[in-house]
């Protein structure tokens, strides 16, 4: 059976079990035990994940790679960067409860398992495992009538998909009689085994997790979500969760379906235009800085997807550049947006950042970093990010969609490029409260990370192209 592949994630959970019983005996200082104990459990899992051997264990239902390893990191990196942020909020707001660290890591777990699953019933067990913590997440601050409102439209909405997922899965395992992803792939391999039931199958198993990612058009829970939500937990949701949501989709269409990738491509692309498309115009009204970060996002998942509808090794390899550099300049931005209180008191409006150039130009430097790397303006790692997922689409012979790309990246631009004009250019509004010792060090190790990519992008782009290899061959 080979478990011992499977370590980091039994540690992860084991040190999960631990620090809840833990925090319920601590009591006073179970917050913070909670936090400093998830951030060793991360460091010491990703070490796990280095030195664990490559293979398949549980009958084929897991599997270890380079790509799982890859976005394995990249997710702890996302987690940790999520707690770091809660970490002064929690006690701002009054809500220092133990629990709020300890969903994230159980959460964690579950990604962990999506994109290591080589069978359609792990998929299944791990984003359940996966979304389950964030619903409650969404909903933490319960006295807060829009985070009650946030938390159960994502519940009911992300049952629904839940759903469709699994009438996907259900429909695939009934045409193709079986839910392992490498017996799935030799059966469609021969066209005698395609039926429309199989092709509507893989259409359901497409929508679940694009609604995973906020893509068009299962996008509609994104904008409430995020705002209503708590903002370190629209961070987590905002980074973490699309990373694994993401990843998996590339390791089931680019796995199993790959022989099918004339039947899907075309509904990729689809998708991918119509998320780039809302992305760039939608956010252009927004007034509250975290709809705009929603909208953002969807748009961003839209670049991502073509790398996916590219169906190529370097489409791949684009997909995971593209997921490093989309999380850390996504967690910097919502460390500067925690930082935005004034007497106490959180503020979300964009207008709030109107002279934050002159009344605090290191947090104006951090967020026009990412601003500028948002709209994929070199030399930022946005830009390469980009680079990376254009340069496949065009080798894949998809020219009109990198041209639809490369038009929405420019109209994004004004929202991006606005808010520095605020910041640099308008009349300076109230100063903001000075920035928690945890928020300041988030923005600065995320904005020099954005910021000086370009120095340093060959081992993260070698390490992708190790993944793409893996999950291509």
């Amino acid at each position: 059976m080979n478990w011992a592949l499977a370590l980091p994630e039994i540690v992860l959970a084991c040190a999960g079990m631990v620090l809840l019983v833990a925090g319920v005996l601590a009591r006073a200082n179970a917050f913070m035990l909670a936090c400093t104990g998830s951030l060793g459990a991360f460091l010491a899992v990703g070490l796990l994940v280095f030195t664990t051997g490559v293979g398949h264990a549980y009958s084929d239902l897991f599997v270890v790679d380079a790509y799982s390893r890859f976005a394995q990191v990249l997710i702890l990196v996302a987690g940790a960067l999520g707690i770091l942020l809660a970490m002064d909020w929690t006690r701002q707001e009054h809500l220092r409860r133990f629990e709020f660290p300890l969903l994230m890591l159980f959460s964690i777990v579950g990604m962990m398992l999506m994109v290591s699953a080589a069978s359609l019933m792990s998929l299944y067990i791990g984003v359940e495992l996966m979304s389950l913590p964030i619903y409650v997440l969404a909903a933490f601050a319960r006295e807060n009538v829009r985070s009650a409102e946030a938390g159960l439209k994502y519940f009911v909405l992300g049952s629904l998909a839940s759903g469709l997922l699994l009438y996907g899965i259900s429909l695939v395992y009934g045409f193709a009689g079986t839910t392992e992803f490498s017996t799935v792939s030799v059966a469609l391999s021969d066209p005698a085994n395609l039926s429309p039931g199989l092709v509507v199958g893989v259409v359901f198993v497409l929508a679940g997790l694009a609604f995973k990612v906020s893509a068009v058009p299962f996008h509609m829970w994104t904008p409430d979500v995020y705002e209503g939500a708590p903002t370190p937990v629209t961070a987590f949701m905002g980074t973490a969760p699309k990373v694994a949501a993401m990843s998996l989709l590339v390791r089931v269409m680019d796995g199993p379906f790959g022989h099918l990738i004339g039947q899907w491509q075309l509904l990729v692309t689809v998708v991918a235009v119509a998320s780039m498309l809302l992305g760039a115009l939608a956010a252009i009204g927004q007034r509250n800085i975290k709809r705009l970060m929603a909208y953002s996002s969807i748009g961003h998942m839209g670049y991502a997807l073509i790398g996916l509808a590219a169906g190529t090794s370097q489409g791949v390899r684009g997909v995971m550049i593209y997921l490093v550099t989309y999380v850390f300049m996504n967690a910097g931005t919502f460390a500067v947006i925690l930082g935005m209180r004034r007497d106490g008191r959180a503020v979300e409006g964009i207008a709030d950042l109107a002279g934050l150039g002159r009344t605090d130009p290191t947090r104006a430097l951090w967020l026009a970093i990412f601003m500028f790397s948002m709209a994929g303006i070199p030399p930022f790692a946005g830009f390469w990010g980009k680079y990376f997922i254009f340069a496949a689409a065009v080798q894949s012979g998809l020219w009109a969609l990198a041209v639809i790309g490369v038009l929405t990246s420019v109209i994004g631009a004004f929202y991006y490029i606005r808010i520095i004009k605020l910041m640099y250019f308008d009349e300076a509004a109230t100063a903001f409260d000075a920035m928690p010792p945890s928020l300041s060090f988030a923005a600065a190790a995320t904005g020099l990370f954005t910021g000086l990519f370009f120095m340093f992008p060959a081992p993260i782009v070698a390490a992708a192209e190790a993944a793409a290899r893996a999950l291509m061959g």
